[in-house]
């Protein structure tokens, strides 16, 4: 039996399990480092941070009025009725400073019946029409396929905004912003006003033809033909009415991306007067670069427009990742709310020997309640919007983080604490009023009683055959199954061996750390003789995945099509990541044979199930 690391008053673990148990112990140094990052929070904090319950909870309060969301006044007496309504409401106690009281329901939302889907790396699936990069059009068409493939959902990459700068950020886990989409996944000729002008659309398909996605390149040509569109249809009324109503967020948005242009893509480093959101100066800019403000607010209601009618008529599973940039939009306006000098990421384990600095600045716990959690309820909510599903990658980054100081390397990190039950309920109450499924992504190293947590909150587990030491069959019904993911080798790759030999043309381990990683994931494979082919091996793992009670089952299109390549290869930096396209054409997916097969499949098990 393991007991839990101490934890100091800072949040911070002094000790930390891996995956084989072992305990290793913190270095002086580094607690200190992160102590003085946390630094002290005001005395007072616990009078004024926010409430987060249930209906029926006791309350920390006798008596209080509070104000909800629809302007009714209630008074409670030291607890919440049971039919107290759900919501962002605030509450005064007689004596106190106003507080925000977030009454959840405590359980995610979910749907009463299982389903399969694909998951999907939009960026690489491109079809004729596309710009060089899939876009919002090829996910309509895939949304077309899938559903007359009998499939429930669809499985997406972040679409989170990056700099809007000649070089892209090819990283859909690094962004600028957790509450705005990225323009590049723009179906340029469905853009309101795109008739007006003449859009060259033969020089945009033609930045297919590349072996690889240059997002440089797409951009260039996108922004170019969008500013002409822009300029001269503008969206019109329902554009203006959609950008009031949006409000200060979105304008907050669109100037850090007007004046990005203009002093680059870390707000660190733009002149004094432009680094805080709220400054005279700021609120100057934008007035006399209000075309290119109004331009980057008019690409994200393009967005929502192309993402609302792609996703409509089933659940599309948006991608939450575990931070954003240091220098982008959503570390400008929430500053004060980061640490400053730390970034977030693994500690070794047994895929990465050295651990993972993800290069995210995390929030300072106790500066994310003082903030009324707004920064995550905001993110939360931007992603899982208009599509019916969220995926939280690294969810036990909601209990716990990794934090590496500055200068040192990531095995010389510790867990910081976060205040878990208030993140989960949150997520709950922003999943109940979007009528959205949450899948929190729980690989690698979990600590005892995060998926228990999950499962009281309605958060579905997700489950891997290459990680799982059980039969599929024996898999929890709560769960997302699955067989790879975006950063572990596909079928083929790994059948093939094509996958060890990349991972040692890039020197991502030594022979006997990549042999030994190839031969524990074959025998997740039973039952193939030595000359199966690649079509007979990816059949036989989702014939296994098949037999999952899992809620979800899901596929990847890579594997569904052969490839061998995966999308990501962590700590190969020389290698093209998230830039490799799917080798088949999004109007031949239905026609492909092992496709086909696939989805079959896992039809059937479903059905079965």
């Amino acid at each position: 039996m393991t007991t839990k690391p101490t934890t100091d008053g800072w949040g911070i673990d002094a000790s930390w399990l891996d995956a084989l148990d072992e305990e290793h112990q913190v270095a002086h140094e580094t607690i200190e480092k992160l102590r003085a990052v946390i630094g002290e929070p005001p005395a007072d904090l616990e009078e004024r941070a926010p409430i987060v319950a249930r209906p029926g909870d006791a309350l920390e309060v006798d008596e209080a009025d509070v104000v909800c969301e629809d302007g009714e006044v209630r008074h409670i007496d030291g607890e919440l009725p049971p039919d107290f309504p759900l919501g962002y409401h605030w509450l005064q106690a007689p004596e106190g400073p106003r507080r925000r009281l977030i009454v959840s329901p405590g359980r995610c939302w979910l749907p009463e019946d299982r389903a399969w889907g694909w998951a999907v790396q939009l960026y690489a699936t491109r079809s004729r029409e596309s710009w060089g990069i899939g876009d919002l059009g090829d996910l309509r068409t895939l949304r077309q396929m899938a559903a007359d493939q009998g499939a429930g959902f669809l499985l997406i990459n972040p679409l989170h905004a990056v700099a809007p700068l000649a070089t892209q950020e090819a990283s859909p886990y690094l962004p600028a912003t957790r509450r705005f989409r990225n323009p590049l996944y723009l179906r340029v000729d469905e853009v309101p006003g795109a008739d007006t002008v003449d859009l060259e659309a033969d020089a945009g398909r033609a930045l297919s033809e590349g072996a690889l996605i240059d997002r440089d390149a797409v951009w260039a040509r996108k922004r170019e033909v969008l500013m002409r569109i822009f300029f001269a249809h503008g969206g019109g009324e329902a554009f203006t009415r959609w950008r009031e109503e949006q409000g200060r967020t979105l304008q907050e948005w669109a100037t850090w991306a007007a004046i990005t242009e203009e002093h680059g893509a870390d707000w660190h480093t733009w002149p004094e007067e432009l680094r805080r959101p709220d400054a005279p100066a700021v609120a100057a800019y934008a007035e006399r670069h209000g075309a290119v403000v109004a331009f980057h607010a008019w690409l994200q209601w393009a967005l929502e427009l192309q993402l609302t009618a792609a996703a409509a008529g089933m659940t599309v599973i948006q991608d939450l990742p575990i931070g954003f940039a240091g220098g982008g939009a959503d570390a400008w306006a929430w500053q004060e709310v980061l640490a400053d000098g730390v970034s977030v990421g693994a500690p070794p384990d047994a895929f990465n020997s050295a651990g993972q600095d993800w290069g995210s600045p995390p929030l300072i716990p106790w500066r994310l309640r003082d903030a009324d959690y707004e920064p995550f309820v905001q993110s939360i909510r931007a992603t899982m919007a208009g599509a019916g599903g969220l995926r939280i990658d690294h969810v036990m980054g909601l209990f716990r983080l990794w934090w590496v100081p500055a200068g040192g390397s990531a095995a010389d990190g510790a867990y910081v604490r976060y205040p878990a039950e208030d993140l989960l309920n949150i997520v709950a109450l922003e999943s109940h009023r979007a009528g959205a499924l949450v899948v929190g992504e729980d690989l690698g190293t979990v600590e005892d009683g995060v998926r228990e947590a999950m499962a009281e909150h309605g958060l579905l587990s997700y489950r891997l055959l290459w990680f799982e030491d059980d039969e599929p069959a024996a898999w929890p019904a709560e769960a997302m199954a699955a067989i790879t993911t975006h950063d572990l080798p596909t079928v083929a790759g790994l059948w093939t061996e094509a996958d060890v030999d990349e991972q040692r043309e890039h020197g991502t381990g030594t022979e006997e750390e990549l042999e030994r990683g190839r031969r524990s994931l074959l025998a997740h494979l039973p039952g193939l003789s030595d000359d199966a082919t690649v079509e007979q091996a990816v059949e036989q793992a989702h014939a296994l995945l098949a037999t999952a009670p899992s809620m979800l089952l899901s596929a990847t299109l890579d594997d569904a099509v052969g490839e061998q390549r995966r999308p990501n290869m962590p700590g190969a930096g020389d290698r093209p990541n998230w830039s490799l396209p799917l080798p088949v054409p999004v109007e031949e997916l239905p026609g492909h044979p092992l496709l086909q097969t696939v989805a079959r499949t896992l039809a059937e098990g479903v059905r079965k199930g």
